[in-house]
């Protein structure tokens, strides 16, 4: 399937295809002047390869045209917003188990892991049983097929790295996930119990952020936190990827002010309690 990424990169190559035969050169005369492989201009122009900023400007040059520099960065610049916005109707045409698995991968890939849950309970801490109601949902909303059964077993596959040593995941929750009531009470009670049993968990770090407290920053939106290479931002139609210094600088310090109006230990348990029994009451 040709994705929105790929054909703008295609697009981009046609333009240096175009600029390099309007200067009257063959692929492997303009290898020449830039001192690079044929190959790699074989892969640009025919839009296999994402062509860096330097590569650009020395194109554009190298045809005698440093007037189109500004052009070609604009054509890279919306490049690279495409391949940030990832559309969850082409991630999931097939269902949830394709993106489960780039999870995995992730997690696998990844020291340390902070996220922030706003109303729901972190993938990585949910119950097989909660992880269901929330990806049928999900297919329902979406109209996609549902393979709700792999993805359950692919996300219980993930949380195997809570337990491998070298690992950490630091997660704050805001306390309306654990009174946001997707799923039937006796599912929610058990995942309260579930969350409950995690805190103080070796190298597992939750915080509830409570109702009342003050804030820094509000939490706005659900983010998650791998290493300092990546955040992930889920919004209702797509999924950002951020991999700037400055995106992710600016992630960490909401983190940060976040975290330090969180409960941890037993305070936070007291807050899990707390929700638990009001099911109990309801």
């Amino acid at each position: 399937m040709t994705t929105d990424f790929q054909t703008a990169r295609e697009a981009l190559g046609e333009r240096l295809r175009e600029l390099r035969t309007e200067a009257g050169l063959e692929g492997k005369d303009l290898a020449v002047r830039l001192g690079w492989q044929p190959s790699k201009v074989s892969r640009l122009q025919n839009g296999k390869q994402t062509p860096s900023a330097a590569d650009l400007i020395a194109w554009a040059r190298a045809v005698d045209r440093p007037d189109v520099e500004a052009e070609l960065q604009g054509l890279r610049a919306g490049l690279e917003m495409k391949q940030r916005h990832r559309s969850w109707r082409r991630q999931l045409a097939s269902g949830h188990r394709g993106r489960q698995e780039i999870a995995v991968r992730q997690t696998d890939e990844t020291t340390e892991i902070r996220g922030l849950e706003v109303s729901r309970i972190p993938g990585l801490f949910q119950t097989p049983d909660y992880a269901r109601v929330i990806f049928d949902s999900n297919a329902e909303f979406r109209g996609i097929p549902s393979t709700t059964e792999a993805a359950v077993e692919t996300r219980m596959r993930r949380q195997e790295a809570l337990y491998k040593p070298g690992k950490s995941f630091r997660f704050l929750v805001c306390e309306a996930s654990l009174y946001h009531r997707s799923c039937p009470a006796d599912v929610m009670a058990e995942q309260l119990d579930r969350l409950y049993g995690l805190v103080g968990q070796r190298r597992v770090e939750l915080g509830i952020i409570p109702f009342g407290t003050q804030l820094r920053r509000t939490a706005p939106h659900a983010f998650w936190i791998y290493d300092r290479r990546l955040v992930i931002v889920e919004t209702i139609s797509e999924e950002l990827w951020l991999t700037g210094d400055e995106d992710i600088e600016l992630y960490e310090r909401a983190w940060d002010w976040l975290a330090e109006s969180a409960e941890y230990g037993a305070p936070a348990r007291r807050l899990i309690g707390r929700a638990r029994a009001a099911l109990d009451r309801a």
